[in-house]
């Protein structure tokens, strides 16, 4: 079976080998984050309705899983907001009633968690991590430029109300962009905001892949810690630079092999590799990093774009 809606297995920083489910048509969310790897939201919106079909997803599900992969997660994520696909919870209670081996996570901004509908619909989750960047409404619109209807009051609410109805592992994602969200006043607010949430714990990230903005850069890995220190006593998870390297040496050079070819004949964006290889933008983002880590990519801003091109290293 050809997959439309499954993507990977992905080899991740936070979650190991993840199966991924892309519910949503590209880039369509209810933020349009600055540092987004999928690039600039394209339908900012807060419609809830049935995006993909999920009898369809379903089934490509069935017949993937069918097979026994080993998998540390399935995990919705793709290239926008999950939580917009109205049936979301008649997945994750699909995934959870027939391969209940698999541990499921759902990857959302957690802006439609002041909907209980929302937060019934991922209780069978056995992790889920929404994000948080910023406490103060300036910040927060900087960051991740949400929807007009949406108000971070409510925001921070349903975050707060999730984590007393969730029994699972709830972990709050916040994305540190130097001079934006790490100055002194502002982590106080959100260490504040995250003290009342009460996750399960923190992860702090930052830059690792070009974003929506090519002009921004990472925080350092000493300011992370120095931020992490500062949260206590909340649980803080630094996240990682470097993928899981569980994924199978041939599944992996596979992979590999199709973006060292694309790029060997001249440099390319990330777009322009999903129309040669046919895959994903977000599963072609997640291997450029072990690439990028091993010196046989680099990542080089031309005008407005991010190309990739071949760095020259031998495969070692």
């Amino acid at each position: 079976m050809k997959y439309k809606y499954l993507f990977g297995p992905v080899p991740s920083r936070r979650l190991g080998l993840s199966l991924g489910i892309d519910l949503l048509p590209h880039k369509t969310c209810s933020f349009n984050c600055v540092y987004c790897e999928c690039g600039p939201t394209t339908d900012l919106t807060l419609s809830r309705r049935e995006y993909v079909p999920a009898k369809r997803v379903r089934e490509e599900l069935a017949d993937f899983l069918s097979g026994k992969p080993d998998l540390d997660f399935i995990t919705f994520a793709g290239s926008g907001e999950p939580t917009l696909h109205s049936r979301i919870g008649d997945i994750l209670s699909f995934l959870k009633d027939e391969f209940p081996q698999y541990r499921v996570c759902v990857l959302t901004n957690g802006s439609l968690f002041h909907l209980k509908s929302v937060r019934n619909a991922l209780m069978r989750a056995d992790k889920v991590i929404p994000s948080l960047d910023a406490a103060s409404v300036s910040v927060w619109k900087k960051l991740n430029r949400p929807h007009p209807s949406l108000h971070l009051k409510a925001l921070m609410g349903g975050l707060e109300k999730f984590a007393k109805e969730y029994k699972g592992d709830y972990a709050v994602e916040v994305f540190i962009m130097p001079a934006v969200n790490d100055r002194a006043e502002e982590l106080a607010k959100l260490k504040k905001a995250l003290m009342r949430i009460a996750p399960s714990s923190v992860q702090l990230n930052s830059l690792i892949r070009p974003g929506a903005e090519k002009s921004l850069r990472a925080a350092k890995a000493a300011s992370l810690v120095r931020i992490a220190r500062f949260f206590a006593p909340l649980k803080v998870e630094l996240s990682g630079s470097a993928p899981s390297d569980k994924i199978s040496p041939d599944f992996k050079k596979s992979i590999n092999d199709k973006i060292m070819s694309a790029v060997s004949r001249r440099p390319l964006t990330l777009e322009d590799l999903a129309a040669l290889t046919g895959m994903r933008v977000v599963e072609l983002a997640k291997t450029a990093e072990g690439l990028v880590a091993s010196g046989r990519i680099v990542f080089v801003k031309q005008g407005k774009k991010m190309f990739i091109k071949n760095a020259g290293a031998r495969e070692g």
